[in-house]
C-alpha cells in the first residue's frame, strides 16, 4: 500500500471555473484509462481562478464532491503535480494568463481546447514553454475519433464534415482537428460564410485539395464524408466513437513519454 501510494503520479486541473464538463467527466475516465494501460495517474488536486460562479459548485464544493484535494493557490497545485491539465475548455481567452502561472514550473502540461483565441496568444504562450523547457500538448478530442483512421495513410482529395456545438467560434476546433488530421496542415485559403445559426466554410489547398465545414447550432452530429485519389464514391461517416475516451488515453501517454 505504501510502495503504491509513493508511485502513484498526481495530476493537478488548473481551471478558470471547476464546476464544468471536462474537468466533471475528466477524472473518471483518467482513473479507468490509467488501468487499462498498467499506469498508475489519479487525478489529486483542483484549483480554479474563479473560486465560485453563480448557478454552479465553488472549487470547494466540487472537490468535496469529486474526492480531489483544493490548493489554496496555483502555486501549490503546480508544486504539488507530477503533471497539470490547464482546462477552461470554453473560455480560451485565459489560457496565457493560466499558462503564465503553470509553465514556469516545467510540469508536462495538456492545455484544453481550443488552445488560444488569437494567433499571437498561441505564439505567447509556446514561447513560455520554450522559454521553461515545458513539453505542451492540446487537441480536440475529436482527432481521436477511430472512424477517422482509415484515412490516416491514404491520399485524400476532399473532405466535408459537420458538427454542432453553441458558437462556431468555440466548436469550430473539433471539426478542424478531423480535417487537419485527414488533409494535413498547409492550406491556402479559408472563407466562411454564415446566415443566421448556420455557416459554411471553404478551405482550399494546394493542387485543387479541398475541405469543406458545415456547422449548425443545433444537434446536428458529427460526420465526415471523405474523398481519397482514384475513388469511385466518397466514404460517410457519422463519428460514434469514443473518441474523448481515446483523449484521455493518448494524454497519459504524453505525461509518461
Amino acid at each position: 500500500q505504501i510502495k503504491a501510494e509513493f508511485c502513484m503520479k498526481k495530476i493537478g486541473f488548473v481551471d478558470y471555473y471547476i464546476d464544468e464538463w471536462h474537468a466533471n467527466n475528466y477524472i473518471k475516465w483518467f482513473e479507468n484509462a490509467s488501468k487499462e494501460l498498467g499506469l498508475d495517474y489519479t487525478v489529486e488536486y483542483a484549483w480554479a481562478y474563479l473560486p465560485e460562479k453563480e448557478g454552479l459548485l465553488s472549487t470547494t464544493e466540487w472537490c468535496k464532491k469529486n474526492g480531489i484535494t483544493e490548493c489554496a493557490t496555483v502555486e501549490e497545485l503546480c508544486r504539488k503535480s507530477d503533471n497539470i491539465l490547464i482546462l477552461a475548455p470554453s473560455d480560451p481567452q485565459v489560457h496565457l494568463m493560466l499558462a503564465e502561472k503553470v509553465l514556469p514550473f516545467g510540469k508536462t502540461t495538456y492545455i484544453d481546447k481550443t488552445f488560444a483565441e488569437s494567433a499571437e496568444n498561441a505564439k505567447a504562450i509556446y514561447a513560455l514553454a520554450d522559454k521553461y523547457n515545458t513539453q505542451i500538448f492540446s487537441t480536440s478530442a475529436l482527432r481521436y475519433a477511430d472512424e477517422l483512421c482509415d484515412f490516416v495513410n491514404k491520399e485524400v482529395e476532399s473532405v466535408s464534415v459537420t458538427g454542432s456545438g453553441d458558437s462556431l467560434e468555440e466548436y469550430c476546433i473539433h471539426q478542424l482537428e478531423m480535417i487537419v488530421k485527414l488533409m494535413g496542415i498547409g492550406a491556402k485559403s479559408v472563407n466562411v460564410y454564415s446566415k443566421g445559426i448556420q455557416s459554411m466554410v471553404h478551405i482550399a489547398y494546394e493542387n485543387g485539395r479541398m475541405a469543406t465545414l458545415s456547422f449548425c447550432k443545433s444537434a446536428k452530429p458529427f460526420s465526415v464524408d471523405v474523398a481519397v485519389k482514384g475513388a469511385s464514391t466518397g466514404d460517410y461517416r457519422e463519428i460514434k466513437s469514443d473518441f474523448f475516451y481515446n483523449l484521455i488515453k493518448d494524454i497519459l501517454r504524453f505525461f509518461e513519454s
